[in-house]
């Protein structure tokens, strides 16, 4: 008798969403809370708490009706209709337009052009309601209509151009990989990936934001100096206008090896109190940096790929894992599909200690930034952003532990405060 693959999916599909309802209702009761955790008391006003705590219920309630909707439709669409129906229908839709059905690239890209249609109609309620209802309520909203369409039109245009060559190249891989199927597929989104991360920043972040050099000043001399000292090698220093689209804040880094830059928006200018403020948090990226945090991250993320496709290959002539899900042929790009969904569990698996690993990361981060004397100005830093961000300031620590990457702000305060109190 086969497996049942479909059904163990669905089913696993169904015991995640309960788990992590649970989660939520856990993370919603403590958003309820009406007083702030015993250490934010006369750290974050009053007024900046009530809001937050709006905004965090806002979005709650808001996650759990879209994580219904999509939970149903998920389980609904694989259980009753599968990708099978859908892939046929893209392969009438290539004979209409009079192209070759048995040629599997253009059946394969058809079917995802339908995928990705679906996808944007369904989530398009959604993605209004978030930004123009929810975001806008609470200040957050700075952009149009016209801008949000703008932007979306443009993601759509970018897939249509980047996708395809991709999927091509994947499909021959996998037809003509033999035994070292895994290795090529691997070595190939790896020059994938580091080709996207050169050329993102450079071609595809300013069709969404415009990047201006920061002007010359104190906080621009200030950071030179902060990265000349630990010989980070910045060759670029920007700001860039998040406040078009939102009021929340970030910085980042990017760029390989000699050729670094760093990315402040301009909403974190604007919400730190002074420059010391907006040099702690750049200094704390740097730790990253210094620490080869991103170093690690890149690696773990090539041996899970690598281990993936290993996977992939193990079960890709499974005629049982095809016919589960109603194929009688095998399609390349749908065997990996269904692979993805195999191995879910494994996934959450994984994301829940990466997740262990990167706020570990984040407390070595804080630490470096405080040996480097921005101890006082990171901690004003994080309370200010986490006020002008109306972050969450009651966490349920199983909530947070699944799905954090960062600390919760006790817990990061609690740990720069630390080393003064020992030293004391």
């Amino acid at each position: 008798m086969a497996f049942p693959y479909m059904e163990a999916v669905v089913g696993f599909m169904i015991l995640v969403y309960l788990f992590e309802t649970y989660l939520d209702l856990r993370q919603h009761t403590a958003l309820k809370l009406p007083t702030l955790p015993r250490p934010l008391v006369g750290v974050i006003s009053q007024e900046k708490f009530e809001k937050s705590r709006a905004y965090s219920l806002d979005k709650s309630h808001f996650h759990f009706v879209h994580e219904l909707v999509t939970i149903v439709m998920d389980c609904a669409i694989l259980y009753f209709l599968g990708y099978c129906p859908g892939f046929g229908r893209s392969g009438e839709f290539l004979v209409y337009a009079g192209l070759n059905v048995e040629n599997e690239i253009l059946h394969t890209l058809a079917f995802l052009a339908g995928v990705m249609f679906w996808s944007q109609i369904t989530d398009l309620p959604f993605s209004l309601y978030s930004t123009f209802v929810i975001e806008a309520r609470h200040g957050f909203n700075k952009q149009t209509i016209w801008l949000f369409f703008r932007d979306m039109i443009k993601g759509i245009v970018l897939a249509i151009v980047i996708g395809p060559p991709i999927v091509a190249a994947i499909i021959i891989i996998v037809q003509k990989g033999g035994p070292y199927l895994a290795i090529y597929l691997w070595a190939f989104m790896l020059i994938v990936s580091l080709v996207m991360m050169t050329i993102y920043p450079v071609l595809i972040a300013p069709l969404f934001n415009k990047f201006t050099p920061l002007p010359e000043g104190d906080l621009r001399t200030k950071i030179e100096t902060l990265t000349s000292s630990l010989k980070f090698p910045l060759k670029k220093l920007f700001v860039i206008d998040g406040s078009t689209r939102s009021s929340h804040s970030n910085a980042y880094m990017y760029g390989f090896f000699n050729n670094k830059r760093i990315v402040l928006y301009d909403t974190l200018i604007q919400q730190c109190k002074n420059d010391e403020e907006v040099v702690a948090v750049i200094a704390h990226e740097l730790g990253h940096w210094k620490l080869n945090h991103t170093m690690f991250s890149f690696i773990a993320v090539q041996i899970l790929t690598l281990l993936q496709f290993g996977g992939y290959t193990l079960v890709r002539n499974s005629k049982d894992l095809f016919q589960s899900f109603g194929f009688d042929t095998q399609p390349v790009l749908i065997g990996l599909i269904l692979f993805q969904h195999t191995v879910i569990p494994l996934q959450h698996l994984v994301s829940f200690l990466l997740n262990l690993v990167s706020r570990a990361f984040e407390f070595q981060a804080d630490a470096f930034a405080k040996k480097l004397g921005y101890g006082a100005p990171l901690r004003a830093g994080l309370i200010k952003l986490q006020e002008e961000n109306l972050s969450a300031m009651n966490t349920d620590p199983w909530y947070s532990a699944y799905h954090y990457s960062h600390p919760p702000l006790v817990e990061r305060l609690a740990a720069i405060d630390e080393p003064d109190k020992k030293t004391d």
